[in-house]
C-alpha cells in the first residue's frame, strides 16, 4: 500500500483527464490509462510508485512499445527501458489577458490535413490525426491557407492545456500565436477552467506562451517531463493483455477525477 499521490489536480494531469473529460478517447486498464493511438501518444499511471500500476501499463500497451507519461520523477522499474527524459516548466492562468479573436476560425476534423502539415513544418509536438477532438482548435487562414493554429490537450479537472501552437514560417513576427494562445484561453475561461499551456525549457522565451503569459521559464514552477519508457520482452506472467476497448469486465479503473501540483508532458522529443 503507498500513499495517495498528490493533492492538486496538476500533480497528475494525465489520470486525471484520460479518466475524467477525456476518458471518450482513452483506453483504461486496472490503474493505467492511454489515449487511442490516432489521438494522442501519452499514457498516465494512478500512481507511479505502485509496481502494480506500472504493470497495467505493460499490459496496456503492449511488449516493446513506448509509454510517453507525463511527470515521473522517480525511476521506472527495471523491467522498463528509458528511452529518453526531458526537462520543462509549466506556465499557470493567472493573469493572461484571454480574448477572442476576429480572425481565429474554429477548425475540425475536414481541416486535419492541412493541420497536419503546419505541424510538420514547424514541430510543435505531438499531433494525430484525431488530436483535435481533445478540445477547441483555432486557426489564422491568409488567402485560404491555414498559418497558424493553437488548440486544447491535456485536460485534468479544472484545466485545459494550450498546446499545438504553431506558426508557417513565413509569417513569424506577427503576433499571430500569441494572439491564438489568448484565443484559446478565452474559450477554456468561457467553461470555467484555467488554461495551463507547457514549455519546453530549451525554448526559452521564443515560445508565444511565455509572452503572452509574462513569464520567463526562471519564474514558472520547473517540473521534469517523464522519461518515455519501453516494456521490453515478454509481458509478465499473469498479466493479461486487455481486449481493444478496455479490460474484461468493464472498466477497473476510476472513471472520475484524480486529485493530483504541476507536471509536464512530453513525448517523442519534441514541444509539448
Amino acid at each position: 500500500m503507498v500513499d495517495e499521490v498528490g493533492t492538486h489536480p496538476l500533480d497528475n494531469p494525465g489520470w486525471g483527464a484520460l479518466t475524467g473529460p477525456h476518458r471518450g478517447v482513452a483506453q483504461v486498464y486496472g490503474r493505467a490509462a492511454r489515449y487511442l493511438s490516432e489521438v494522442s501518444p501519452f499514457v498516465s499511471l494512478e500512481d507511479n510508485r505502485d509496481e502494480a500500476c506500472w504493470q497495467d501499463l505493460a499490459a496496456l500497451v503492449g511488449a516493446g512499445q513506448v509509454a510517453v507519461l507525463p511527470g515521473i520523477l522517480e525511476p521506472a522499474p527495471v523491467s522498463w527501458e528509458q528511452v529518453f527524459q526531458i526537462s520543462g516548466v509549466q506556465l499557470v492562468d493567472t493573469s493572461v489577458a484571454a480574448e477572442p479573436d476576429t480572425e481565429a476560425v474554429r477548425l475540425g476534423l475536414e481541416d486535419v490535413p492541412e493541420m497536419l502539415d503546419l505541424v510538420a513544418r514547424t514541430d510543435p509536438g505531438p499531433f494525430r490525426a484525431r488530436t483535435v477532438e481533445l478540445g477547441t482548435y483555432l486557426g489564422i487562414r491568409h488567402n485560404g491557407a491555414l498559418v497558424a493554429m493553437a488548440g486544447e490537450r491535456l485536460r485534468p479537472p479544472g484545466w485545459t492545456e494550450v498546446s499545438a501552437v504553431c506558426t508557417d514560417p513565413a509569417y513569424r513576427g506577427r503576433g499571430l500565436g500569441g494572439r491564438l494562445v489568448k484565443a484559446v484561453a478565452a474559450v477554456i475561461r468561457e467553461r470555467g477552467d484555467d488554461a495551463l499551456p507547457a514549455h519546453r525549457c530549451h525554448q526559452h522565451n521564443r515560445h508565444p506562451a511565455l509572452r503572452v503569459f509574462g513569464l520567463h521559464p526562471a519564474a514558472a514552477r520547473a517540473v521534469h517531463w517523464c522519461p518515455s519508457a519501453r516494456h521490453p520482452g515478454i509481458r509478465r506472467a499473469g498479466v493479461p493483455r486487455p481486449p481493444a476497448h478496455g479490460p474484461p469486465g468493464g472498466n477497473r479503473g476510476r472513471s472520475g477525477p484524480h486529485d493530483g501540483s504541476l507536471s509536464g508532458l512530453h513525448a517523442g522529443g519534441t514541444e509539448c
